[in-house]
């Protein structure tokens, strides 16, 4: 095994969910209680990884999952190294800040990532070492040291910290979804907004993103009323 083996053994009963408490969480409504019944094993994971979290929420920003999945795909696997053990080489390790600083433009072109996520990122890999930092800072505290890097605001910030940090609170604001299936889900509102997303979770202050991932796992939905997000492959122009 390679020289993280130590460290991975270390984090990985986190990175099951071994830190969460989802006995802190009390439903306060029915679609809400049934979900969590009917998912008993959910747990919020903690990776202890900031910039590793940071990434790929950058490489989501306004464009569809699998689009962002197919970026860090090709990234990782062309400038990541093998990851040790018997994978032979299925494996990539992400690369470190200094790789992703180097990396020309034209590759981010071919993953399909544009000049703005690219740059975001590359400004964030430069001070890496102060945001890594954000491990030792309450979920709130990590948000605000992340945004200041330019291009990282509260959507991408939170959801860096659902994974860095396992963060049962820290809800995700300027989603193009999650506010319309949220005031649904709780309330038949097909319009809801951030505003009234945020109201209606506000009974579960302190749990919100764990009540809101158990209304996505809920699977209701409101009917779709708009376009899809685009899907435009910059690789290919």
């Amino acid at each position: 095994m390679g020289p993280g083996a130590e460290w991975l053994l270390h984090q990985l009963p986190e990175m099951l969910g071994s830190a969460d408490d989802p006995d802190a969480f009390e439903p306060r409504h029915r679609l809400v209680a049934v979900t969590r019944h009917r998912r008993p094993g959910l747990r919020l994971t903690r990776t202890g990884l900031v910039l590793e979290s940071l990434i790929p929420s950058v490489l989501e920003q306004k464009v569809t999952a699998d689009e962002a999945y197919r970026a860090w795909r090709l990234l990782v696997r062309k400038f990541g190294e093998p990851a040790p053990g018997p994978v032979e080489g299925r494996m990539h390790v992400m690369p470190e800040p200094r790789t992703w600083a180097l990396i020309p433009s034209w590759e981010w072109h071919r993953a399909g990532v544009d000049n703005k996520r690219a740059s975001t990122i590359l400004r964030a890999v430069r001070v890496a070492a102060r945001l890594e930092q954000a491990m030792g800072m309450e979920p709130a505290q990590a948000q605000a040291r992340l945004e200041v890097v330019s291009g990282i605001g509260p959507w991408t910030s939170a959801e860096t910290v659902q994974r860095s940090h396992g963060a049962a609170d820290s809800v995700t604001v300027g989603d193009l979804h999650l506010p319309r299936i949220v005031g649904y889900a709780l309330a038949g509102d097909r319009d809801a907004d951030d505003a009234a997303m945020l109201e209606l979770l506000a009974p579960y202050a302190g749990q919100r993103h764990r009540a809101a991932r158990l209304i996505l796992l809920s699977g209701r939905t409101p009917p779709r009323r708009m376009p899809g997000m685009p899907r435009t492959d910059i690789g290919k122009l």
